[in-house]
């Protein structure tokens, strides 16, 4: 796309990034665009967003009032809660849906903010060479960045583990206290039947098995988001697309150059990021060279290679993706909820 759109500029001057059937658009009506199409892109995401309160506030609002009816008189039968359980389990899945949606909608909006809007702050000041390549893929071939376990062990981990943990100490407070108080840990189990169907173990070992299992789902999310974190290219073509990020991809910039001290200068002052500088020699002409390593993020990787070639035409510069790289503006950050 990036290919196109230069051809298609040679072709119609300066102004013209973009043609069809001859009809072209220069670069303010460009930009235009692409303003209200993020504007749009971020509607979607606001709603969304909201709809994840509605069904939050469901949840809310279905346990206090069932609490309240259970606690309200002790002829009032304990089974309202466990009913109040199930229905917690409908919103969790309901919202874990609708959150899939939202992630859908907000990496979207974060494929511009980072590949489009962010980079025009960034010298040498143009966007990703591939990121028209990666939202036309997107909007395309849609693709939920996360499953549906994940997305309900996310939304359990975040809003629902509480709701959860009252509705299960309301219910097993009911049972101890209502009618009478419990004096011993058979007549406990006796109460949790329900009817002659039902006995009390099974009553128990379903309650227990089914806050387990949220427990087990919500370690699975979780552990799935850290170890995602950065995805590598292999791992963004099987599992989703290439633009899911969670945290600035961290690079690692080795530089071959004759030119140490200019060089470091100034990608330590523009670049803003440290460098070490390594002693060399080519095996081939046995020369000594110096090796400069410096850990980069995405968007500073055309910077980094313009420093290069203007300092030392001659440099050799590999750029690798680094796996994990701590400390500094290197951060990992969860999508919001």
């Amino acid at each position: 796309m990036s290919d196109l759109l230069s051809a298609d500029a040679q072709q119609g001057g300066d102004e013209c990034v973009w043609s069809y059937q001859g009809y072209k658009l220069d670069k303010s009506n460009f930009v235009t665009a692409m303003v209200h199409f993020y504007r749009a892109e971020i509607t979607r995401v606001n709603l969304w967003r909201s709809r994840l309160d509605t069904t939050t506030n469901w949840a809310v609002v279905t346990s206090a009032g069932a609490i309240t009816f259970g606690f309200s008189s002790p002829q009032n039968p304990h089974f309202v809660v466990l009913l109040v359980l199930m229905l917690l389990l409908l919103f969790l899945n309901i919202e874990a849906r609708r959150y899939a949606y939202y992630s859908l909608w907000y990496h979207r909006a974060r494929l511009m903010e980072t590949e489009f809007f962010a980079t025009m702050l960034v010298p040498p000041f143009h966007p990703s060479s591939d990121w028209g390549d990666a939202l036309s893929d997107v909007l395309r071939h849609p693709v939920f960045p996360i499953s549906h376990w994940e997305a309900m062990g996310n939304r359990f981990r975040r809003n629902y583990a509480a709701i959860f943990v009252v509705v299960l100490v309301s219910w097993l407070l009911k049972l101890a206290v209502h009618p009478t108080p419990i004096t011993t840990f058979q007549e406990f189990v006796a109460r949790a039947a329900i009817g002659e169907l039902l006995p009390g173990q099974l009553i128990l070992g379903l309650v227990l098995l089914t806050y387990l299992s949220l427990f087990l789902m919500t370690l699975e999310g979780y552990r799935r988001f850290r170890r995602r974190g950065v995805p590598r290219r292999e791992e963004w073509q099987r599992k989703g697309p290439r633009w899911f990020r969670t945290e600035p991809a961290p690079n690692l910039a080795i530089i071959v150059t004759t030119k140490k001290v200019e060089l470091s200068a100034r990608l330590m002052k523009e670049l803003k990021r440290g460098v070490t500088a390594l002693e060399g020699v080519g095996m081939y002409t046995g020369e000594t060279r110096n090796v400069l390593l410096c850990a980069i993020t995405d968007v500073q990787i055309a910077h980094l290679k313009s420093i290069v070639y203007e300092v030392d035409k001659e440099g050799f510069v590999v750029v690798t993706q680094a796996r994990e790289v701590g400390g500094g503006h290197f951060k990992t950050q969860e999508p919001p909820s």
